[in-house]
């Protein structure tokens, strides 16, 4: 069992048994290890390193700094060369007539958390955008906006000081069929009644560049009662009454430390074996983690309809512009732009809008020893949003969960460059293209792996953009265990036709359901250690998932045996077998359980070339017994060795390790 320094979240030494001290270490990708450690000494030691190693103080000691691939440094260079964004932004049509670039972000003096140095403003009389600005009036708003003080403009513009690092309006996506632009930024500094012209007419920029819908949606991605509390404090959200050209709109995304207690409460549920089908249900109700992912869908596709349907360009912010905003504004391109549904377009979808965006990867997946109150899985609950889609739409997605966890577990593992630092800025200060190496290259030499054999890439010419249901029947908790509750969750009553205002789904009339509901849990997430048969689960559907793999493993060994046919190796079991017989076999040991000789069995092997198939190795006890024990990897007094424990009482036991439920459990 190999466990990366970087997985482990935290370690927990428990009281003292008569079998040893036992440790218990709960991981990132949602491992959980129980040690039981003979002496007590012993147990401490390993306790005081495994303290020190989960948090490092500084980015030299993380893994990616010292993970050597056997790479030259031109194909170092190669693998970080191969995600760029500013061919992205000419595969969506900009710079254009509404769209110039600008380098006025060059020495992050306007977004320092950006990671393009380019910032993006309107051909018309208009600035916007952190990565492309205006024309005519540019220099005088980028004046206003990008050197505003604490002094002169105490509460009513966008925080735009280098110290706070809040980002203003820039551009996200453009659709040039629409002509228009999803862009984001954080909250205004509004208080209760403070204006901001500068502001204000960054919005009318926006709305100018789209001659096809004067209006610009304004969605603020957190609960009303947040936004409000943000008010006394001279933030808030922007008066529709102030700006002409808006239509406003709360999405009720909740904060991050409401994201890390659901998550918290999620795992101590589906972690316990002794619930009852009642409690368990209930403890899954009580998290609240569903609630929260049906949310941000919900967010995402008001977003689609504004931009598909109305045509209207989006704003999108929340406290500071880097986690609910970049949560909504991926998950809506997903569902407008085919292309970010392939592996390299996801790859790009990320880097566009996670890591050059500056979420804090830092802070949220706790790579440093920081403040534990910024932890918040955050990106984990997007990959569960993609998840939860390609369910839906299974033939819409190139790639498979898998792609979806390995992402997941390199987040968390700082084998890679590319999710350290909490900004562009600071990874460039860290040299991380220089010094590390990057995922996307690793990921795309293994995409085989990860491809979704039922995806067709012609479903995007009929099914351009997604239209996800989030009626609750249509939301999973994971693959493999059904189960059919009675869900309280309630889901909207709503409709939105063209030249209508939209409204977002979940502050429209609601009516609870009394419908049966089939939840499930994504095993391959939160147990993709458990291989094991859950006690609720169905044993038909089990089997015919056993089924389907089977089938499917059939298919890959034939596919192999053809290429080695095509490359003139034979296949033939009988052949493979002689040659097998033909090498010269080491010699092996005298013991493989303490110090008992070898078996009848085995002493025979030499003599008749026999080879043994299958996992269980049976092997004799010490010869006058008579007898014969099977070794399963289970327990000491399972595998019959407290039987020896007088002749061999200097001799600890080996390690045993069993997964259950995603628990892994090891005595030593």
């Amino acid at each position: 069992m190999h466990i990366l320094h970087h997985h482990i979240a935290s370690v927990e030494k428990l009281s003292l048994t008569t079998t040893g001290c036992p440790l218990l270490i709960q991981c990132r990708n949602f491992r959980v290890v129980h040690f039981v450690v003979p002496r007590e000494r012993d147990c401490h030691d390993v306790y005081s390193s495994l303290l020190r190693l989960l948090r490092p103080v500084s980015y030299d000691e993380l893994y990616a700094f010292s993970y050597n691939p056997k790479q030259n440094e031109q194909q170092r260079e190669e693998g970080w060369q191969l995600i760029d964004l500013g061919a992205e932004f000419e595969r969506m049509g900009v710079p254009c007539d509404q769209w110039q670039l600008t380098d006025a972000n060059r020495d992050y003096k306007v977004r320092r958390e950006s990671s393009s140095k380019m910032l993006l403003t309107m051909s018309c009389d208009v600035f916007v955008r952190s990565r492309y600005p205006l024309k005519k009036i540019r220099v005088r708003i980028l004046c206003n906006c990008t050197h505003i003080t604490a002094s002169k403009y105490p509460m009513n513009c966008r925080k735009l000081q280098v110290q706070e690092q809040r980002p203003f309006p820039c551009p996200d996506l453009f659709l040039p069929g629409k002509e228009a632009a999803v862009c984001r930024c954080s909250q205004p500094l509004s208080g209760f009644s403070a204006r901001c012209l500068e502001d204000e007419r960054m919005l009318q920029a926006i709305s100018k560049a789209n001659p096809n819908n004067r209006f610009v949606y304004v969605m603020d991605t957190r609960p009303k009662l947040n936004a409000l509390a943000n008010r006394a404090a001279g933030k808030g959200y922007e008066n529709e009454d102030n700006y002409s050209n808006i239509r406003f709109q709360f999405v009720g995304i909740e904060n991050i430390h409401v994201m890390r207690a659901s998550l918290q409460k999620l795992l101590e549920v589906v972690g316990t074996r002794s619930l009852s089908v009642t409690d368990y249900l209930e403890g899954l109700e009580n998290s609240g983690w569903l609630r929260h992912i049906k949310a941000v869908v919900d967010a995402a596709i008001f977003l689609a309809k504004a931009v598909t349907v109305e045509g209207a360009s989006v704003l999108v912010h929340c406290s500071d512009g880097w986690d609910r905003t970049a949560q909504v504004c991926s998950l809506g391109a997903l569902l407008m732009d085919p292309y970010y549904r392939t592996i390299k377009g996801f790859m790009v979808l990320i880097e566009k809008d996670w890591i050059s965006f500056g979420h804090k990867f830092a802070d949220r997946c706790d790579q440093l020893d920081g403040d534990l109150k910024e932890v918040s899985p955050i990106f984990t609950q997007f990959l569960e949003c993609v998840w939860q889609l390609t369910e839906q739409f299974p033939q819409a997605f190139q790639f498979s969960d898998w792609f979806l966890i390995q992402i997941h577990e390199h987040v968390h593992s700082c084998q890679f460059g590319n999710f350290l630092g909490n900004s562009q800025r600071q990874r460039e200060e860290l040299q991380l293209k220089e010094r590390t190496h990057s995922l996307w290259a690793h990921l795309l030499s293994e995409q085989q792996n990860f491809l979704n054999p039922v995806y067709n890439p012609s479903f995007a010419e009929t099914h351009p953009v997604l239209e996800p249901s989030t009626q609750p029947w249509n939301f999973k908790q994971g693959e493999a265990s059904s189960l059919a509750v009675k869900s309280s969750m309630s889901y909207p009553v709503s409709a939105s036709t063209p030249g209508r205002r939209l409204h977002h789904p979940g502050l429209r009339a609601r009516r609870p359901l009394s419908t049966n509901e089939d939840k499930v849990f994504w095993r391959n997430m939160y147990h993709q250690f458990d291989r094991s048969m859950h006690p609720r689960q169905s044993i038909v559907k089990h089997t015919l998932m056993l089924k389907e793999s089977s089938k499917e493993l059939e298919s890959t060994v034939r596919a192999l045996q053809a290429k080695l046919q095509k490359f003139g190796v034979s296949t033939s079991p009988l052949e493979l077998h002689s040659r097998q017989k033909e090498r010269n076999l080491p010699a092996r040991p005298q013991s493989l359980i303490l110090g008992a000789p070898l078996s009848r069995k085995e002493a025979q092997q030499e003599d008749e070339e026999e080879e043994v198939y299958g996992e269980e190795v049976r092997e004799d006890v010490p010869v006058g017994s008579g007898e014969e024990r099977t070794v399963e990897g289970s327990s000491a007094t399972e595998n019959g060795y407290g039987e020896l424990q007088g002749s061999f009482d200097s001799k600890s036991e080996p390690a045993i390790v069993s997964l259950e439920f995603g628990v892994a459990r090891m005595t030593c």
